[in-house]
C-alpha cells in the first residue's frame, strides 16, 4: 500500500452523538457529515479514559494508561517508554506536524515540555486564555500579534470573535504546512481546544441554536438516587443545576462549537483538495473523550463512565482505498486507532502494543460488526481535587456487546447496565436480585482484563531460566 499523508484532526471533549450523518437531527455537521457518506465510521469507540492527560497518552503510546503509568492530568513527567507512535513514524520517514493542544504532561503553571515527540511542526496551544507569557503558547501570542485580548474578547457579550478563535487559527496554521512544497509523506495532528469549557461559543454561532429547541439531557428520576450514591466519587462540578432548561442551554452552546468546528474543518479539506493531495490522504475526525452534557443530571467529566463520556467519534476516510458510507458497529477502543495508523504508515505494530489495527475494516476485508469482545477504561486519581472537591477516586470500566460494568473501587460502589434494554443506563442493575449472576460474572471479567491488560511484567525474557 502507499504510504499516504495523514490528516488526524482530534477535538476536546466531544461525545459521539454530535455527528448528524450518524443520527443527531440537532447539530450541524455538514463537512463530518461526508466524511461518514465517503467513509467508515466506528459507531462504539471508546476512549481510554474519562480525562484527558490519561485517555491522549494511552492512544499516543499504545498502552492502557495504569499500564503506562500515567493516569493523572497535571502529571509531572512522562515515562521513558514506550516511544509516542508520532516518533515511531517520523524514525520511518514521515514528517509529522502538531497544531494546538497535546497534553500529555501537566501545562499547569508552566510551558509543556517537550518529549521526544518526533514533531518538526510545533505549534502549541492549551487553554485558550490570556495568562501565558509571552513566548510560551503560540495561540496567545498570536492573538496578541493581532492586536487582540482573548480576556477582553471571552468576557464581551460576542465572545472570542470567530477571525481570532483557537479553532480558527489552528485551521490556519494547518493550511499553511498542508500548503508547502512537502518531499515525504506527512501526519499533521490537529488538536483543537472546543466543544472543551467554558461553553462560551462565539455569539454568531451561538445564535445559531435555540435552548428551547434542544432535545435535551438523559435524565430520569432514577438518575437522581444513583448520583446520590456516586456523591463520593470523583466529578466535576458537583454543584451545576439539574433544571432541564439549564442543561438546555448547555447543550445548544456545545452544538454550536461544534458548528464553528464543522466550518474551520471544511477550510483544511478544501486547500487540501485544492492542492491535489486529497487522494493520497487519509482523513481522521476523532476526540480525546467525551461530555455528559446533562446526562444523568452531570455536565463536564470526573469519575464517570456513562456513554456521553467515553465513547467518542472516529471516522475514516480515504476514497478509492476505504470502503464509503460503512457504519462499523463492533467495539473499538482509541487504542485500535493508535495501532491504525502505525499500520497506515508502514511502521511495525510493536508487541508491547495493546490496540489491533482496523485496517481490515477499512479496507471492507471484514464488516466491523464485531471487532472486540469487551473494552476497557480507567480512572485511577485522573483529576485534582482542586476540579472535584474529592478525594482522587479509583474507578474501571468493562463493557462487553450487552453489558456495562463500572467499579467504584475505593468507594465499594458499582454500576451495572443492561444496554441493550437500557442504551442511556437510567436503571442501576447493581443491586437488582435476578442480575446478580451477571454481576458477579462481569466483575470476574472485569478483574481479569485488569490483571491480564495492565500487569507489566518487567523486562523482557532472554533465556528459559
Amino acid at each position: 500500500m502507499t504510504r499516504p499523508n495523514i490528516l488526524w484532526y482530534c477535538t476536546d471533549q466531544q461525545r459521539f452523538d454530535t455527528i448528524g450523518a450518524l443520527g443527531n437531527a440537532f447539530v450541524k455537521t455538514p463537512v463530518v457529515d461526508s466524511l461518514v457518506s465517503e467513509g467508515v465510521a466506528f459507531t462504539h469507540a471508546y476512549c481510554q479514559s474519562p480525562i484527558c492527560t490519561p485517555s491522549r497518552a494511552s492512544f499516543m503510546s499504545g498502552l492502557y494508561p495504569s499500564r503506562l503509568h500515567n493516569t493523572r492530568n497535571g502529571n509531572d513527567t512522562f515515562p521513558g517508554w514506550p516511544p509516542l507512535i508520532s516518533k515511531l513514524i517520523a524514525d520511518s520517514g514521515y514528517l509529522c506536524g502538531l497544531i494546538g493542544k497535546f497534553h500529555l504532561v501537566s501545562a499547569g503553571h508552566r510551558v509543556e515540555p517537550r518529549l521526544d515527540d518526533g514533531f518538526t511542526l510545533w505549534q502549541h496551544s492549551h487553554a485558550p486564555r490570556d495568562d501565558w507569557p509571552a513566548g510560551t503558547h503560540d495561540y496567545a501570542d498570536w492573538v496578541r500579534a493581532q492586536g487582540k485580548s482573548l480576556d477582553d474578547m471571552r468576557n464581551s457579550e460576542e465572545r472570542v470573535d470567530p477571525e481570532y478563535h483557537q479553532t480558527k487559527w489552528a485551521s490556519d496554521r494547518a493550511i499553511e504546512f498542508i500548503e508547502q512544497d512537502h518531499q515525504q509523506p506527512w501526519l499533521l495532528n490537529i488538536n483543537i481546544y472546543d466543544p472543551h469549557p467554558p461553553f462560551i461559543p462565539p455569539e454568531k454561532y451561538a445564535s445559531m441554536f435555540d435552548p428551547a429547541a434542544m432535545p435535551g439531557p438523559h435524565f430520569e428520576e432514577s438518575d437522581q438516587a444513583t448520583q446520590e450514591l456516586l456523591s463520593r466519587v470523583d466529578f466535576q462540578p458537583v454543584t451545576m443545576s439539574t433544571e432541564i432548561s439549564e442543561l438546555k442551554k448547555v447543550q445548544a452552546l456545545y452544538y454550536a462549537m461544534i458548528a464553528q468546528i464543522d466550518d474551520q474543518f471544511a477550510r483544511i479539506l478544501s486547500v487540501l483538495e485544492s492542492t491535489g493531495q486529497r487522494d493520497n490522504t487519509v482523513i481522521i475526525f476523532t476526540s480525546d473523550h467525551g461530555e455528559t452534557l446533562g446526562d444523568h443530571g452531570l455536565v463536564q467529566k470526573g469519575c464517570r463512565f456513562y456513554e456521553g463520556l467515553v465513547r467518542v467519534p472516529l471516522i475514516f476516510s480515504w476514497p478509492g482505498h476505504f470502503v464509503a458510507n460503512q457504519r462499523a458497529t463492533g467495539l473499538v477502543e482509541l487504542l485500535d486507532l493508535s495501532a491504525t495508523l502505525l499500520d497506515l504508515t508502514g511502521v511495525p505494530i510493536p508487541d508491547y502494543h495493546q490496540g489491533q489495527s482496523l485496517l481490515p475494516v477499512l479496507t471492507g476485508e471484514q464488516t466491523g460488526a464485531h471487532i472486540r469482545d469487551s473494552v476497557r477504561c480507567e480512572y485511577f486519581d485522573a483529576l485534582d481535587p482542586f476540579f472535584t472537591g474529592g478525594d482522587g477516586s479509583f474507578a474501571t470500566m468493562y463493557r462487553n456487546d450487552r453489558y456495562k460494568l463500572s467499579l467504584y473501587h475505593d468507594k465499594s460502589l458499582g454500576e451495572l447496565y443492561d444496554l441493550q434494554t437500557d442504551p442511556w443506563e437510567h436503571n442501576n442493575l447493581w443491586d437488582d436480585p435476578a442480575h446478580q449472576a451477571a454481576r458477579q460474572r462481569l466483575i470476574l471479567a472485569s478483574f481479569n482484563s485488569h490483571v491480564v491488560l495492565t500487569t507489566d511484567v518487567g523486562s523482557r525474557r532472554i533465556a528459559p531460566m
